[in-house]
């Protein structure tokens, strides 16, 4: 019945200090300022957000290059000779250097560089287990060369003491020691890069495309809207070092591209435009590592009076690869309810910390945790069972002397 029929509230206990009291004032106004500028303003408390990002990412690339060739020839390429393949997901590949290999399928000599086909007699070909790096199917027999020293590359008309193991297959084999082919003009190129997103909780879409867009390069201070990116402005973005550059466009590398979205859809979802940041991801030269810059190889082959033909390319070059994140904040009451509950419970911090300094670290805290705590001491059980019976005694000692009284009465 009393937990239905009483009210009970907390003990407050009033002390007069102005030095205690402006303690506590700081530490709320602290507390208020921080809960509301920061949290409620500053990072939108009072939105409800959608971090998930619906993209479709289109690149394009512009600019003519040239090659210059033996004896005295430039060859001019487009963006159909130096992006491979046309078309990625997310990504696209800009050649900036490149080896050719022009060759028929034939029986010749292995490559001087592969150590293992080095002989000097059929046996050592033949008796040889799987070489990764073998060009074609040996075919058992050794090569020797009596125009020049196969091993010391001198040009004495002697016969060579060793030989080079026979493959059949494409011939001859690639040189990666021969002269390689740089694009000329690579920093030059541009990247339109073409964007459409959704934050599904909203149903919002948008572009990185203003409605009026006009033939432009990005600049940050004066065309900061324009999806257009010169290579050479991504590469001194993602890496400062001009040597480290330079390496890149000989030997490749590969640059990643993030688009992040912070759209307030409060306001014209038109203002919304991303953020361009460009990040290193291959290991840097300098540090030397097991495999250095991007490249890979690709053919084109044909066949003519019956043989077969290819030029086998090694292209190195640029790789760039586009993610997108995003963050969409939207006006929500729920939400700003919720927050401001919990800015509220927030200000017990300042009553907190008070409590600590007044109680424990002032130089009245004896005094003044008197008058917060209330001290009950309980008995223990021997003690009042040793009261019970005393009482009792007492009880007894009454009877009788009122016994007495009466029989002499």
């Amino acid at each position: 019945m009393r937990y239905l029929t009483e009210y009970k509230t907390p003990k407050f206990v009033l002390i007069h200090s102005v030095r205690y009291a402006v303690l506590l004032r700081i530490i709320q106004v602290v507390i208020f300022t921080y809960s509301t500028l920061y949290l409620l303003i500053y990072r939108k408390g009072y939105q409800i957000h959608d971090t998930t990002v619906i993209s479709s990412v289109t690149l394009k690339a512009k600019g003519i290059g040239q090659v210059g060739m033996p004896p005295n020839k430039t060859i001019i390429m487009d963006v159909a000779d130096y992006v491979i393949p046309p078309s990625e997901n997310d990504a696209i590949f800009i050649m900036s250097n490149f080896i050719q290999t022009n060759q028929k399928q034939s029986i010749c000599p292995e490559s001087i560089r592969l150590k293992q086909a080095i002989c000097i007699n059929d046996d050592m070909c033949s008796n040889q287990p799987f070489i990764p790096a073998m060009n074609g199917r040996w075919t058992g027999r050794c090569l020797f060369t009596p125009e020049k020293n196969i091993v010391n590359q001198t040009g004495a008309a002697i016969k060579s003491s060793t030989g080079l193991c026979e493959y059949a297959g494409w011939c001859p084999p690639e040189d990666g020691d021969s002269s390689s082919m740089y694009v000329q003009g690579v920093p030059k190129f541009t990247i339109f890069i073409k964007t459409f997103i959704e934050f599904p909780l909203f149903g919002i879409k948008t572009k990185n495309m203003v409605d009026n867009l006009k033939p432009c390069v990005f600049d940050s201070v004066y065309n900061k809207d324009c999806p257009i990116f010169t290579i050479d402005y991504m590469l001194k973005e993602a890496e400062y070092d001009i040597t480290e550059r330079d390496l890149m466009l000989r030997y490749g590398g590969v640059i990643n591209i993030k688009l992040h979205w912070n759209c307030n859809l409060d306001r014209n979802v038109k203002l919304c435009k991303p953020e361009y940041t460009f990040t290193r991801l291959d290991v840097p030269f300098r540090e030397k590592p097991f495999s250095v810059g991007f490249n890979f190889r690709y053919t084109s082959t044909w066949k003519q009076n019956e043989e077969h033909f290819r030029t086998l390319t090694k292209a190195y070059g640029l790789r760039f690869i586009i993610t997108v994140s995003g963050n969409a904040g939207k006006f929500n009451f729920i939400t700003l309810t919720l927050n401001i509950g919990s800015l509220i419970g927030i200000f017990g911090i300042a009553t907190f910390v008070s409590d600590v300094i007044v109680l424990y670290i002032s130089k009245k805290a004896g005094v003044y945790r008197n008058y917060v705590f209330e001290k009950v001491h309980l008995k223990p059980k021997f003690d009042e069972v040793k009261d019970h019976v005393e009482l009792q005694v007492e009880k007894n000692e009454d009877q009788l002397l009122n016994d007495a009284s009466n029989m002499n009465t």
